[in-house]
């Protein structure tokens, strides 16, 4: 393998794995991620030869001018972050040095560019991209740094001067092109280092006392990460939800059957809008204010009961509002702890309208929580005060009179609101189709169109017209946004919520019951989505569910799994000292084995390759052919006479260099030691063959200079035939 390819190689691979870090993170929008990528691909495209070439001189000043410049400007006339502008100018500086590189200076500010991104990675992501991107740094780093340093080693001496054994000036490209300095064995040594400073790692990481990540994540907030979920359901706008598979949150449902069902139907409330004009839904009042706390339980209408209430949790990712998503029959809820034993403090629940509850995000890791349920599944809400009724009974003032005539049709005999409410679903299931791109939204009287005209429409058409036409028949009513449910993750055992099951629904308040939830919606089209099946959908489970466990035990390790950890250490070790069970399961046990047996077996294997490469060169040097072997012997004869003669090669002086010294002193036997030493050199590193004449040819005249009388050659020199 040459050395020049190999270290650019390792170089690219870790500049590469810098830049991906970064991009993971999520700091940049999807333009500016599709354009550092474009870039850095750009980057390590561009040849070696191009970067000599004399245009690229002044390439990596103006670019980064450049560069500068235009974040500048986006710092004063936009309203960019100034840590997104830094993040942004430390890729496209990386961007920059590759592209512009000479030597191996910069290919040492390629790899300190490269750590930095790794370290910046770790406080604005830290999820399982950049995870992935710190294996492989770990396993490219310490070839890249070692043929780095090598490569800084060889242009130092060609600067100074320094010359090869052969007396030449040191050739860099020579050395560059070289196969003799990187092999396999020094490109295994390197890549199994990462093991060592691996396990180094994970042992800091566990021991490491946990302070929270809050400070060092400087409190950035990212709306307009995720889409899906709106606190207002406007007709003519809303409806191609249900396209987008991003994740939105992650659910564990306690107590599922055996095997758990595909799809599950949740519910999962987000808010609720009271006020219809006609086209928009929103919310009539706006407030604000901290939610009942005891303990670290979040009071809804009335505090849990921990210990005997079933629990859910909850996963979300971060979203813009910061909702906090419920079940319909949920009594409380709790945070989970975030790098601190006990409350954590820094998440606050704060109260809206509509029984709204909001929280502060203090990053944008989003937040996980515990959801209390009631056992004997009541509705969350049960309260409606006289004074507040009317709100949910307002009709809009311009609503088409056959609408209210609809309504009475629909539930003409019934008096029982909530047999009302079961009719009118049952009518929208039935008659009306799911469509999300329907005309009806385009009309001045979009519900009117709906249900009289075009009976098509999406989830947002459905429950307009139950909550408006039981309204009419005086059953208060209002819209709830939020997500339908999930599809199960049999990897992760966690039900996943995409953006595509952002849905809208209907509560009815019934008298001596509460709010009840109805969804008149076809069930079919209801239902949670999952566009990928077979392979690809095990596939994307196996990664939700990696990623889940790398943003639960490594990105989320907080003081309370550290203590958990050594407390279970610590137990099963006083109990296998104890004469109990063993301090590692049997199964672990066996897999260590296993990994032990694997690793010597292809140890072995390694040098029994490596013995039988030997054993087929037949015992000659790798790269060295015998003519060069019998160079090196007859050049060692040749230093043996010069030792004789009083004019020994100093030890750190080439051979040619020695001879030309010589020459230039003028001594009697300088031509034909130089005439000599020529042959040796065109032997050993021209490739040129060695004949058993030459050898007893070059035999004989060392033998020659032995015995030669040098009184006697102070006035004439040596003449042999080479």
């Amino acid at each position: 393998m040459r050395f020049g390819v190999v270290h650019r190689v390792m170089t690219n691979a870790l500049a590469a794995l810098g830049v991906i870090a970064l991009v993971a993170s999520g700091q940049f929008n999807r333009y500016v991620s599709w354009a550092i990528l474009i870039g850095l691909g750009l980057a390590l495209l561009v040849r070696e030869s191009w970067q000599r070439h004399p245009a690229f001189r002044y390439v990596d000043m103006g670019a980064l001018l450049l560069v500068i410049a235009v974040q500048g400007i986006r710092i004063v006339f936009t309203d960019a972050s100034v840590l997104d502008v830094l993040v942004e100018f430390a890729a496209a500086l990386q961007i920059i040095r590759l592209a512009t590189r000479k030597g191996a200076v910069h290919d040492q500010q390629v790899i300190v560019l490269a750590l930095l991104h790794l370290i910046a990675g770790t406080v604005l992501g830290g999820g399982l991209g950049y995870g992935l991107c710190f294996l492989g740094v770990l396993i490219v780093a310490p070839g890249a740094l070692v043929l780095s340093h090598l490569r800084r080693e060889v242009e130092g001496n060609y600067r100074q001067g320094a010359r090869d054994r052969t007396g030449l000036p040191v050739d860099v490209p020579r050395i560059l092109r070289s196969r003799r300095v990187v092999g396999r064995s020094f490109l295994a040594v390197t890549c199994l280092l990462s093991i060592p400073i691996f396990a180094f790692t994970a042992l800091l990481f566990v021991i490491f006392p946990r302070v929270g990540l809050s400070l060092l994540l400087l409190n950035r907030g990212h709306t307009g990460r995720m889409i899906g979920f709106s606190g207002k359901v406007d007709l003519g706008a809303v409806g191609v939800l249900r396209s987008d598979p991003k994740l939105a949150m992650r659910v564990e449902i306690p107590g599922l059957p055996d095997p758990p069902p595909a799809r599950l139907t949740l519910h999962l409330r987000g808010t609720a809008l009271d006020a219809y004009d006609g086209r928009t839904w929103s919310q009539s009042e706006s407030f604000k204010r901290p939610a009942e706390t005891d303990a670290g339980l979040v009071s809804i209408e009335r505090f849990p009961d921990p210990a005997a209430d079933p629990v859910m949790r909850i996963d979300l990712e971060p979203i813009d509002p910061p909702v906090i998503f419920l079940p319909p029959n949920a009594t409380g809820l709790r945070f989970k702890h975030r790098g601190q034993l006990g409350i954590d403090t820094s998440t606050v629940a704060h109260r809206g309208p509509e029984g709204e509850l909001r929280y502060h995000p203090v990053d944008d890791r989003g937040l996980v929580y515990d959801v209390f349920l009631s056992r004997k599944r009541a509705p969350t809400f049960q309260r409606l005060a006289p004074t507040e009724r009317r709100r949910y009974l307002a009709l809009p003032e311009d609503l088409p009179p056959r609408i209210v005539e609809l309504a009475g049709a629909w539930t003409h005999g019934l008096e029982r609101p909530v047999e009302m409410a079961r009719a009118i679903e049952a009518r929208l299931r039935a008659e009306y189709r799911y469509d999300l791109a329907s005309p009806s939204g385009k009309s001045p009287q979009p519900l009117d169109h709906f249900l009289f005209e075009s009976k098509r429409g999406h989830c947002e058409f459905y429950s307009t017209a139950m909550a408006i036409l039981l309204r009419a028949v005086d059953v208060p009513a209002r819209n709830v946004t939020g997500f339908i449910g999930g599809t199960y993750n049999r990897f992760g055992r966690f039900y996943a919520v995409r953006q595509g099951d952002a849905h809208s629904w209907v509560e009815v308040y019934i008298d001596g019951e509460g709010w009840l939830t109805f969804d008149p919606t076809p069930p079919a089209d209801a239902a949670p989505k999952s566009e990928l099946v077979g392979v690809w959908a095990y596939l994307r489970d196996f990664i939700e569910a990696t990623s889940q466990r790398w943003d639960r035990h490594v990105v989320g390790y907080d003081l309370n799994q550290q203590v958990s950890l050594f407390q279970t250490l610590t137990s099963r070790y006083r109990r296998s000292s104890a004469g109990g069970e063993p301090a590692l399961p049997r199964q672990q046990l066996l897999a260590v084995a296993a990994i032990a047996l694997a690793a010597g077996g292809g140890l072995l294997y390694w040098r029994f390759r490596r013995g039988r490469r030997a054993r087929d060169d037949g015992g000659v040097e790798a790269g060295r052919n015998p003519s060069a072997i019998l160079a090196t012997a007859l050049y060692e004869s040749l230093e043996a006479a010069m030792l004789a003669q009083g004019i020994p090669r100093p030890p750190g002086t080439p051979p040619l260099r020695h001879a030309e010294t010589l020459e230039l002193a003028a001594h009697p036997l300088a031509r034909e030691i130089l005439t000599l030493t020529q042959v040796y050199l065109r032997a050993r590193f021209g490739g040129e063959t060695l004949t058993e004449e030459d050898s007893r040819d070059f035999e004989r005249r060392i033998k020659a200079l032995r015995s030669a009388d040098l009184r006697a050659l102070s006035s004439a020199e040596i003449h042999a035939s080479p």
